[in-house]
């Protein structure tokens, strides 16, 4: 299985570090393949911009959809963003980690989905390859999230609100409109506050998470 774990956690000594090491090894042991993308280490830059072309259709009006339908086409994209499409292309599954901010991924993830899930490559409305013929599909997708809010925050009665429903919008609108199937999201509360025993015990559980998809 090869496998494409994109990551997005500024501090590379935090829990999610952590995680993500302790994941590397036990996909590696399993005898799977691994591509790491791991953003802020990368510089990768998140402004989907008129430099991600290194051609323009219109060089004297800027829009993103044509572009990138045109880029697809003619493999005119910038480096960074066709580096990470070859990652993609190759992937079977693509592991999605990050901190929740304000009840969502961060700049720097979402700017990654933005560049690399081009029209015409991850999607194309206009031939209505989305959803179920999305050009992505046969691949899958899981999120591994941390919160710093405590669960019952992200409860349907909670001050947040239920959680699942906040990540539907990522799940359903991105990551299935490109063709997708999406694996159960991996979640950790109140990562900020764990104890020494509770970091070792959220290990061992993501591990026996990650055994279960290999």
């Amino acid at each position: 299985m090869n496998i494409l774990y994109i990551f997005a956690h500024p501090e590379p000594r935090s829990f999610n570090s952590a995680m993500k090491e302790m994941a590397i090894k036990t996909i590696e042991e399993k005898g799977n393949e691994i591509r790491l993308s791991d953003l802020y280490s990368m510089g990768f830059k998140p402004a989907l911009d008129q430099s991600d072309f290194l051609q323009r259709k219109d060089p004297d009006l800027f829009n993103p959809f044509l572009e990138q339908i045109t880029a697809s086409k003619e493999g005119t994209f910038s480096d960074d963003i066709m580096s990470e499409m070859e990652k993609i292309k190759w992937a079977d599954v693509l592991i999605f980690h990050f901190p929740i901010y304000f009840t969502g991924m961060p700049a720097i993830m979402k700017g990654w989905i933005d560049r690399t899930f081009a029209a015409g490559f991850a999607f194309s409305p206009i031939k209505d390859r989305v959803y179920e013929n999305g050009l992505l599909k046969g691949k899958k997708a899981m999120m591994v999230i941390s919160t710093g809010a405590e669960e019952d925050w992200y409860s349907r009665e909670g001050r947040h609100g239920d959680i699942n429903e906040l990540l539907r919008y990522i799940s359903h609108c991105t990551f299935e409109y490109v063709g997708m199937e999406v694996l159960e999201t991996h979640m950790i509360f109140g990562a900020g506050k764990m104890s020494s025993e509770r970091v070792t015990e959220e290990l061992e559980r993501y591990q026996m998470r990650l055994n279960s998809i290999l």
